[in-house]
């Protein structure tokens, strides 16, 4: 049965979940969300979809799973892939957790602050302070990644594919991978792999459609 992800290319928590089912080499097919159309708070996706009204959501058979690191758990419980070895796994999850908080978290609001918001309606005390916490993300994941080809073991894990999730995106937020060698390399490590996309590839929605 085909795994079904309802998601939307703009999301980069949607990207975490499309890119773990991507390389991980189970079936499946993006669902397109028209989020910003509010599509994610219609009746019908809160009763048949998600209560909460987020993407992604994973739906395989009788399975429903929204949140990012959960559903990324599932491929990995799924498929035997990205979980690290058994001395690892809850490093992978520290990882994880940590981007969620630190990372992901700030690069999502910030990214939407000053591209997907009308420049009218932009808090700009607010996007130099997001910014600030960002580097701060950035420089712990630069540090730690120094040797390192992956965040945690030998090979790609959930710690990556979450730490990953907003940095490939095109559209400014403060983040310049030139001015981070380590994860600049690291980048290239995820994006050589067989099978990887960009967000906009990988799934349905871009900002163009909306022009």
């Amino acid at each position: 049965m085909t795994i079904k992800l309802h998601c939307f290319g703009e999301s980069g928590n949607s990207y975490k979940a499309a890119l773990a089912l991507q390389l991980s080499g189970l079936d499946w097919e993006p669902v397109f969300v028209d989020f910003f159309n509010g599509a994610a708070r219609q009746p019908e996706y809160l009763e048949n979809v998600n209560a909460m009204g987020e993407a992604p959501v994973l739906v395989d058979g009788d399975v429903k799973l929204s949140q990012s690191g959960v559903i990324q758990q599932y491929i990995t419980d799924k498929s035997g892939k990205f979980g690290g070895s058994d001395a690892e796994k809850y490093d992978v999850l520290r990882w994880v957790l940590w981007d969620n908080h630190k990372l992901s978290s700030q690069a999502g609001m910030t990214r939407f602050l000053m591209n997907f918001l009308p420049e009218d309606k932009r808090p700009q005390q607010v996007i130099p302070f997001m910014q600030g916490r960002l580097k701060a993300a950035y420089a712990v994941l630069n540090k730690h990644l120094e040797g390192r080809d992956w965040i945690v073991g030998s090979g790609i894990t959930n710690a990556d594919i979450s730490c990953c999730g907003y940095l490939y995106y095109p559209e400014p937020f403060g983040f310049d991978r030139n001015e981070w060698s380590n994860i600049d390399r690291w980048l290239d490590n995820i994006s050589s792999l067989e099978g990887w996309k960009p967000p906009y590839d990988l799934m349905p929605g871009h900002p163009s459609d909306r022009a």
